[in-house]
Parts: C-alpha cells; structure tokens; sequence
C-alpha cells in the first residue's frame, strides 16, 4: 500500500518515520525543495526532529502531484493552513483517503480539520490524541485515536496506519475527537501561564480540572460523545499537554506567564482555537470561564493577574 505524509514539520515527519517501519510504500512531502533536498543527503530533519534518522525505505519529495499518487494521504500542516491548502491542492486531494493530522478550528469558518478536507473528498477522518513527535520518530510507544464517519473506511484505515510503536483506538465521534484535541491546547495554555506565574501545582490541577468540564460541556452542546472526551482524544491529550514543556502550547503559556515574549518558529494552535471556541460557545450560551480567559490572555485583552482575580471572584457553585 502507498502512504503519503504531506507536511514535514515536527509530526508529519515523525509519522513518516514510524510508518516506514512496516510492509506500506512512504513518501514524506515537502513544500521547499531546498530542504527536501537537505532531507534526501542527511537523511533525517535536522531542523525539527534531529538525531531522528530516516529508515531507509522513506522516499522525500517535493513534487506535490507524485506524492498524492497514494492510497492514503496524511495531512500535517497546521490547522489555520488547512483550508487554503485544501483549496489550492483540489485536484491532487479529490476523491482520495485523507487523514487530518492537526488539532484546532479554523478562524475563519468555525470548522474543524475532517470539514475542510471534505471540501476535496468524502473519505475523511482524523488522527489525534497524546502525542509527541520525537516520542514516535524514536519509536516510543504511543496510542492514537483515529476517528472517521465511514466504519468500513475507519477499520481499514485503523490496519494500515498502525505501526510497530502506533496503537489506534478507532472511534466514529469525529466531533468529539477533533473538539478534545483542540480544546485541550487552549487548556494547556492557561496551565503553563499558571505555572510560568508561580501560581503552583495546585492551580494546574484546578485549570486542568475546570477546564476539562468546558470541554465536555461544549463537545456535548455540539453532538461529540462523553465517552470521547474521556478517552485519548480527549483526557489523554489534556494529560499530556498540560503537564510537559514539550508542549508548544504548554510552552507559549509558561512564557507569558513569565511575561516573556515567545520567539519560536513554531505554530501555538490554541491561540486560535481559544477565539474560536469561544465564539462557538458565545452562540450556545454556556459558560466557559477558562476559555474565555485565555482567549482574553492570548489577544491582550487582559492581563493574567486581572483574570486570576476574575476567576477566584465568581459565584460559588456546586461541582
């Protein structure tokens, strides 16, 4: 079978590593030819996942038309790419498998990344939940939720994109997976301000807390599963998220927290998941206090002790 990975960033490439281990054809896509060129002479990526060789079956490019030539085509760019991407490749992605391989909403439209990649074909999941991308370029074992409407076309998928170090767990809940991936970033944003601020272990554990309940309340406003939230996509991903600084979003927070400016190369989807959810939230009418005040934290509309002392102000309440 002929699998693709478009996108060589962190996880796309780390995807690309892991899959190459077994029976299935890989091609890892990337847009700069220069630096696919970088990947075929050192054979690894240097610049986002290095002391990661490639196994040697791993084929690079960057010719676009030969790498969606596949069975299966995974997609790792960032969500807020996606669409446009979507829109610019139509007539390489049509009609084809595409699996989703990114977390968030986009800004614009309010969808997540299985709605978009609709707009080029009806055969869409999703592959989420807790993960790190030096993790599985080691070969780490790590467990995935991968999650498509078509049951037929989830079980397939479920066989050929596990690996020697990939366990999935397949679900039909494409809402529930993709609004625990997402939101679990925005959470993991107002945790590392938490602890970038010196608040403590214990307020983590009271954002984690709180924060998870927004998010089975929205996914449930919004037709995703309990049972969902409460598995990989969902727990497992705010677990891992919000308690390492490899998290690029845990990260982001821990440095505003520390009022530091964040100078990564890198994209921090929970800055535009938090807006989005938000507004996705506003026009339900439920409470999301996390949300809402990370969300005014990463637009600089407040500042984190004025959300501190808002949250420590509400209402008391019943659990």
């Amino acid at each position: 079978m002929k699998i693709s990975v478009l996108g060589s960033g962190a996880f796309g490439t780390a995807l690309a590593i892991s899959l190459s281990t077994g029976e299935n054809s890989i091609t890892l896509w990337g847009r700069n030819p220069k630096q696919v060129t970088a990947f075929s002479q050192d054979r690894e990526n240097k610049d986002r996942l290095p002391n990661c060789p490639f196994p040697t079956s791993l084929c690079v490019t960057s010719d676009l038309e030969l790498a969606c030539d596949a069975d299966a085509i995974l997609i790792a760019v960032p969500t807020q790419s996606l669409r446009k991407f979507v829109e610019e490749n139509h007539k390489y992605l049509q009609r084809k498998t595409l699996i989703a391989c990114c977390k968030g909403f986009d800004m614009e439209t309010g969808k997540g990344p299985v709605d978009m990649l609709k707009n080029a074909s009806d055969q869409a999941a999703i592959l989420t939940g807790p993960s790190f991308a030096n993790d599985i370029a080691r070969g780490l074992p790590t467990a995935l939720t991968l999650a498509c409407e078509q049951a037929e076309l989830g079980i397939a998928l479920q066989n050929q994109l596990t690996s020697k170090n990939i366990r999935l767990y397949r679900t039909h809940d494409v809402i529930g997976a993709e609004l625990g991936g997402g939101l679990k970033n925005v959470i993991a944003i107002g945790c590392g301000a938490a602890i970038g601020a010196g608040l403590g272990e214990s307020a983590r554990a009271a954002l984690m807390t709180r924060g998870f309940a927004e998010m089975r309340r929205l996914a449930a406003a919004l037709g995703g599963r309990d049972t969902t939230l409460c598995g990989l996509s969902g727990f497992g991903d705010l677990s891992l998220t919000c308690m390492s600084e490899q998290s690029r979003n845990f990260r982001y927070g821990l440095q505003l927290g520390q009022g530091r400016d964040f100078k990564e190369n890198t994209t921090v989807e929970g800055k535009f998941t938090a807006q989005a959810a938000l507004t996705k939230a506003d026009k339900l009418g439920l409470d999301v206090p996390v949300t809402r005040s990370v969300s005014d934290l990463v637009t600089g509309k407040k500042d984190l002790e004025t959300l501190l002392a808002a949250l420590l102000a509400r209402p008391q309440k019943e659990e």
